[in-house]
């Protein structure tokens, strides 16, 4: 094995045009998140970068979808994604963003020195052309009648009905998604990285150099240059990304950008420079172990393309290993960002604040490490109730207990002359551990090593059961040489379970932070105790220290909490399918401003203060505003909110006109899931009162406050 002197992580950048879901974390940031963890406590010499991806047509679709600009969607999605990350103890050593000035020059300059060395292909081809919104069209974003199962509106690339792959020429009556309109052909000239040319050398290096890789990155990986490569266009048409740089285009791009899949990876270099001074070091020297976390649909990206543009550019380092996971399905359907059938991070940490644990430990216990598997509440609760609670947690409070109780809140003596089997084995079973953990996360076994660490804490249940010291404490009420034989075992048998849980702190370290820093802190020892060094140790806890009390580290997860988050996902995803959804929105606003069609208001039924603790209620400034067309009372709104700018759309146009909006100050509920009203998304709703008349008054400070001030 290579002698590596230093380590570079990169995760999978998200694309900043949505909130990120446990399929991505479960499948790319979990894992990397242990991995670096446990390096880290190694001492090893490691950087773990990452960013949002922030160009591409997805990104454009949405900014023409919710009526903004590009810049408002990435600004806006960055923010969110890596709040969410960061809650969930993703600890990234840079979060940077492909908008960034840096990977703009970076990525430029890379593409210019391939061109400069003539290795581009220089193509003039007709693509698909949206006349109406003057856009060419990715394949995605042509829909039509499937040739195959008759599905009107399978897209241009796949049938998600019968999944069929498609093109867009097979199309049945194709049409824009984006206007609806016929597409035409037009003629366009972009620039080709031959992929063919690095074919025998990719073969050489992936197939014969790296088939220690996993099955499912090595098979797919082998298909595809079995098939054999063809040359890729490594350019767009869009005025969204990096400009190509002059020549090949004209100064300013030319409405040319780079394909998102040549800058997003140099995205991982560009961070680095960010990160560091030496980031040549990371990138350029062969004693460099670079390692891509990806899910399996970037695995082609990741495995043959990223490396033939390095092979290409000279100077960088190939990536050692590439651990790609298997899709996370949810509740036995695949996850759909657009049937909103998904489990987003940043409402899970509201709805189970202080559980962010739990999350990282279901995910990688249930990890799709070798293929596809399946997230469900129910095994969520499970393995919280009947894993984490009953089984980790309930060994550290009981050991914590009857320390306590027992050996007066201190660390008792091990009495060596009393020592038997048991005590023996348990203690093998702490040094065996440690090498099955280590060995595992070295290999990316991830799953493997969490089910070590937790059947750690259960053999320390069974040898505790076993030895009954609340039993043996019976004996020792008097004195004579029976009862100080008696404390002897009470003593070994409690010394052996501290020193037991101070090594699942450190064992656990990587995957459960927070529960790891929870231990310290019971434990009254600094964070230096999780050094890896330091694992398999039977005298971290010194004899006579006394410890702090135990502190619950896992609650239980009731059936009513599970019930909620399952009625939950079913009704976000009737909200999406409903392509009327945005008719009774706007019904039910029309009826809040119309007396004659509600009658009196009524008192609602009596609350308790959590139910309104819920709710986010910030102050925002109206930054523009207009009328929304066919529908009389409904006013579009974008509202600055701070960090953060949301379009919501209000049913107060009978009441208040476009222009003497803006400026004005409103009370924003911003944790409302968002709806979609005549086909724009409200992500929020504003706050009125209403008059004996039916006239709406807007809620607002008595003086002007800074946008985001919280509302209480």
């Amino acid at each position: 094995m290579k002698d590596y002197k230093r380590i570079l992580v990169t995760a999978a950048l998200p694309y900043a045009n949505g909130p990120v879901h446990i399929g991505h974390m479960a499948g790319v940031y979990v894992p990397a998140d242990i991995y670096v963890r446990y390096q880290r406590a190694q001492k090893r010499d490691i950087k773990f970068v990452c960013g949002s991806d922030e160009h591409g047509v997805p990104i454009t679709i949405r900014a023409m979808k919710e009526g903004v600009t590009p810049q408002q969607i990435v600004d806006k999605y960055h923010a969110l994604i890596k709040d969410s990350f960061e809650q969930m103890g993703i600890s990234f050593d840079i979060y940077s963003r492909t908008s960034n000035q840096v990977h703009h020059e970076t990525a430029a300059a890379f593409f210019k020195k391939l061109y400069d060395d003539g290795l581009f292909e220089e193509k003039e081809t007709e693509q698909y052309y949206d006349e109406k919104t003057k856009t060419f069209l990715a394949d995605r974003y042509i829909i039509g009648t499937c040739p195959v199962c008759s599905n009107p509106n399978a897209y241009g690339d796949q049938c998600e009905k019968c999944g069929s792959s498609l093109s867009p020429e097979q199309l049945i009556n194709p049409r824009s998604a984006l206007s609806d309109a016929v597409p035409i052909k037009k003629k366009t000239k972009h620039w080709y990285f031959p992929l063919q040319d690095y074919e025998p050398w990719l073969k050489e290096w992936l197939i014969e150099g790296h088939k220690e890789w996993k099955n499912n990155v090595y098979g797919q990986c082998k298909s595809w240059l079995d098939k054999g490569l063809q040359s890729r266009a490594m350019t767009r048409d869009s005025n969204w990304g990096i400009k190509v740089p002059s020549p090949p285009a004209p100064e300013g791009g030319g409405g040319k950008v780079l394909y998102v899949w040549f800058d997003a990876p140099i995205g991982y270099i560009s961070a680095t420079k960010e990160l560091t001074g030496k980031w040549a070091d990371y990138w350029c020297k062969e004693d460099t172990k670079l390692v891509h976390f990806i899910g399996k649909d970037n695995i082609v990206f990741h495995c043959i393309i990223f490396p033939a543009m390095l092979k290409a550019h000279g100077n960088f380092v190939l990536p050692d290993n590439v651990p790609a996971n298997e899709f996370l399905n949810i509740e036995g359907e695949k996850v759909s960002t657009s049937r909103n059938w998904a489990v987003w991070v940043d409402q899970y940490v509201k709805d189970f604040p202080g559980c962010e644990d739990v999350l990282r430990y279901v995910l990688c216990a249930n990890a799709p490490e070798t293929k596809d598997n399946d997230f469900t509440w129910k095994d969520f609760q499970d393995r919280n109730n009947n894993e984490l609670a009953s089984i980790f947690g309930n060994f550290v409070n009981r050991t914590w207990v009857l320390m306590h109780k027992l050996c007066n809140s201190k660390v008792p003596k091990l009495h060596e002359d009393f020592l038997d089997d048991d005590d023996r084995l348990i203690m093998e079973n702490i040094q065996q551990s440690t090498l099955n953990v280590q060995r595992s996360i070295e290999e990316y076994k991830f799953r493997d090593a969490l089910y070590e660490v937790i059947d750690l804490s259960r053999k320390g249940n069974q040898y505790m059961q076993k030895k009954e010291p609340w039993i043996k404490a019976k004996k020792t009420t008097d004195d004579g040489p029976q009862f100080a034989a008696a404390q002897k075992e009470i003593d070994n048998c409690l010394h052996l379970c501290l020193q037991l849980a101070a090594n699942l702190a450190i064992l656990i370290n990587p995957f459960l932070p927070t529960t790891a820093k929870k231990m310290l802190y019971m434990m009254k020892v600094v964070d230096k105790m999780l050094d890896w060094e330091n694992a398999g140790k039977l005298k971290l806890l010194s004899v006579g220290y006394s410890l702090r009390p135990p502190e619950l580290l896992f609650r239980k997860i009731e059936d009513e909490e599970i019930k909620a988050q399952i009625e939950k996902l079913k009704s976000g995803l009737v909200k999406a399918q409903d392509p009327n959804n945005w008719k009774q929105e706007a019904k039910t606003m029309e009826n809040k401003s119309d007396p004659d069609k509600h009658g009196d208001v009524n008192p609602k039924s009596e609350i308790v203060y959590d139910d309104f603790a819920k709710l986010d209620l910030r102050v925002g400034t109206v930054a523009a505003c207009e009328k929304v067309g066919k529908a009389d009372k409904l006013l579009k709104l974008t509202i600055d909110l701070g960090t953060e700018t949301r379009t919501i759309v209000s049913g107060i146009a009978l009441h208040y006109k476009a222009d003497e909006m803006v400026g004005k100050q409103v009370v924003v509920v911003t944790n409302l899931a968002p709806r979609k009203m005549k086909g724009i998304e409200s992500q929020g709703m504003i706050l009125t009162a209403e008059d004996k008349d039916g006239k709406l008054r807007l809620l607002a400070p008595e003086d002007t406050v800074s946008p985001g001030s919280s509302v209480s």
